[in-house]
């Protein structure tokens, strides 16, 4: 089975296009005010005309609240949402109910977390898949950073692994992690949010090769 790959922080028609014609199976959206990717609605309602079929839409969420993202579900038909924040289990089950969507969380893997026990927690409350992510103090994802793959848990729940991935490391990112799917934003970038036709395919070249390896 091929690792799965999606490319986020998509702003630009024509990055939808590259990220399709490149074989990727989701695009991400951020609806995230303080993120130099962040998409409007006005913009996103643009973007998402361009989204082929068969690839996903998702939509990066950091402590929303569920009538905020009703009220981009209304315009946007997501497929998925991404909780990017500090939601616990409890608030992204009730929220994803409340919307009608299925859902993932990221979880920054900082150095003192019991990260089997915090992926069980969502898992348990229907969590589709857990993102594993770089720890910042700050910043919410976007850090440019990875963590020590070697600590990357194999569960069975569909695994992401993102957090400082580009067309140079990703081969050995998956051999490494086997993760069932991967998420970059900046390491295929020419400027933040601006995407990069020859990075995304390079990008998706060595997705194939690692996925082939395992």
């Amino acid at each position: 089975m091929r690792t799965r790959a999606k490319i986020c922080g998509i702003t630009r028609v024509e990055d939808v296009h590259a990220v399709a014609n490149a074989g990727c199976d989701a695009i991400g959206f951020v609806f995230y005010p303080p993120s130099p990717r962040h998409v409007t609605l006005e913009q996103a309602e643009i973007l998402i005309r361009a989204v082929p079929a068969y690839v996903q839409a998702v939509g990066l969420f950091v402590n929303s609240h569920a009538d905020e993202i009703q009220a981009i579900l209304n315009k946007i038909p997501l497929d998925i949402l991404q909780f990017h924040g500090d939601e616990t289990p409890e608030q992204c089950q009730a929220i994803a109910q409340q919307v009608g969507r299925r859902w993932y969380k990221a979880i920054q893997v900082k150095p003192d977390l019991d990260a089997v026990a915090e992926i069980q927690g969502y898992q348990d409350a229907g969590a589709s898949a857990v993102l594993l992510d770089a720890w910042h103090p700050d910043l919410k994802g976007g850090t440019g950073h990875s963590f020590d793959w070697d600590t990357f848990p194999k569960l069975n729940i569909p695994l992401i692994l993102a957090g400082g991935l580009n067309p140079d490391n990703i081969e050995q990112a998956i051999l490494t992690t086997q993760a069932y799917a991967v998420d970059v934003s900046g390491g295929v970038e020419s400027a933040k949010g601006i995407k990069d036709q020859q990075l995304i395919e390079r990008f998706m070249q060595g997705v194939h090769r690692g996925s082939a390896k395992y």
